[in-house]
């Protein structure tokens, strides 16, 4: 699963709080094809649907599809506050190169069980 720590869930419930959504929406994290290092993190409020894995960590609901959750299970997720600018950070130890933008990724296999090539160039279809 995908821990949370205490300052994430905090900022995140916040907004929540501030939208309305913290009784009906979850925080869903997702992967999805693109990005430099061939995946992307996303993050989103949005409600449960069928198949998705739900837990809750420091009082917030959290909701991934099982094939995100291939790719992202023992991540964990950090609100960084500096002078950058804030900004939450993913830590994957899955991913096999990650990109300097902290969103985009690699691992070594696919879900399918296929090994991913070693470039962090573009790919066509």
């Amino acid at each position: 699963m995908i821990t949370l720590t205490a300052n994430a869930a905090d900022k995140l419930g916040g907004i929540m709080d501030q939208k309305g959504l913290r009784e009906s929406h979850a925080l869903r994290v997702f992967v999805k094809g693109g990005g430099c290092g061939g995946m992307q993190y996303g993050m989103t409020f949005d409600e449960t649907r069928d198949g998705d894995e739900e837990y809750e960590m420091h009082g917030l609901r959290i909701i991934v599809d099982p094939t995100s959750l291939f790719y992202i299970s023992g991540a964990s997720i950090d609100y960084v506050d500096n002078l950058m600018g804030g900004g939450f950070h993913i830590d994957n130890p899955q991913a096999t190169s990650s990109c300097g933008c902290g969103s985009s990724f690699r691992t070594a296999k696919s879900h399918t069980g296929e090994a991913v090539p070693e470039s962090c160039g573009h790919h066509h279809n």
